[in-house]
């Protein structure tokens, strides 16, 4: 049966207060601030909250703190523990270390230095992002696309280098226009499992002409037609793995779905710079069968 309105506006002010902490959280998150937020019973949030999401307020608080931690970790290499801790909302550096090594196994040094991203998925699996993702997963019959690309080889660190080159290939040949043209992005690897150098991604923009040769080494590919899954993640691309993990291991072996021989890609929705990452939308086509 379809949700009823009472239980829509109820899914939105938890949707709400999810906003929020992710936004501030660095700031006061505790269950009277945030059953402020949601406009709910303080008495009665903590359990609302925790049936709604999966895991009890406060451990969802400290987790979404060490996600923003560790993704700083890696994104900033000049980056201290200690600020990477402070800056999201950790008392002192020895209660960040200590509940990072808790959830992780390892210090926040050590994985910065060797990131184990299998454990780290099953960290941050929270149910309620996989509940969300299950229901939100539909399939398209998805029409061949044209694409110029830019093929990113290389530490995953440097992909936006890369971005900034095809940005002005595609400024200076007037071939793909952002404001009438698609963007699309082709992971051939995990950066989760592959090794930095062997890193290989395409940056791509709608065409409809054949790509002028140009010095920016941007050439050609098609996005084949075909059936696919589609997810829309919502906020920065930083964490867009966490929205993928769940399709592969909840959503697809319940659907009977087969994947088909091409790798996933990316159509980014949001590509305004003005546009806050809290609010980037992008979505993820998984090819199938």
């Amino acid at each position: 049966m379809p949700d009823t309105p009472t239980q829509i506006a109820y899914a939105r002010r938890f949707t709400a207060v999810l906003a929020y902490i992710d936004a501030n959280l660095e700031g006061d998150l505790s269950v009277k601030a945030l059953s402020q937020v949601a406009n709910f019973s303080e008495f009665h949030f903590h359990r609302q909250f925790t049936v709604f999401v999966g895991v009890p307020v406060s451990r969802y608080v400290q987790l979404m703190r060490l996600r923003r931690a560790a993704h700083r970790l890696i994104a900033l290499p000049d980056l201290s523990v200690m600020d990477a801790g402070l800056d999201t909302g950790f008392d002192s550096p020895e209660a960040f270390s200590r509940a990072f090594k808790r959830a992780l196994g390892l210090s926040p040094g050590a994985f910065r230095k060797a990131p184990d991203w299998k454990v780290w998925h099953s960290v941050f699996a929270i149910p309620h992002f996989s509940r969300s993702i299950a229901m939100q997963v539909r399939t398209v019959d998805f029409p061949e696309v044209r694409v110029a690309a830019l093929e990113h080889r290389g530490a995953p660190g440097l992909l936006n280098q890369s971005v900034q080159t095809f940005i002005q290939w595609r400024q200076q040949s007037g071939q793909s226009p952002v404001a009438s043209s698609r963007t699309f992005g082709i992971p051939y690897s995990n950066p989760d499992t592959t090794p930095a150098q062997d890193f290989h991604f395409a940056i791509c923009g709608e065409i409809h002409d054949a790509v002028v040769p140009n010095a920016f080494n941007v050439g050609e590919l098609i996005i084949p037609a075909g059936r696919c899954a589609v997810v829309r993640h919502v906020g920065s691309t930083d964490h867009i793995g966490e929205t993928i993990y769940p399709i592969y291991r909840d959503w697809l072996p319940a659907s009977g779905e087969e994947l088909r021989d091409h790798p996933l890609f990316f159509e980014y929705l949001s590509i305004s710079p003005e546009t806050p990452k809290d609010q980037w939308q992008t979505d993820i086509y998984v090819p199938l069968r």
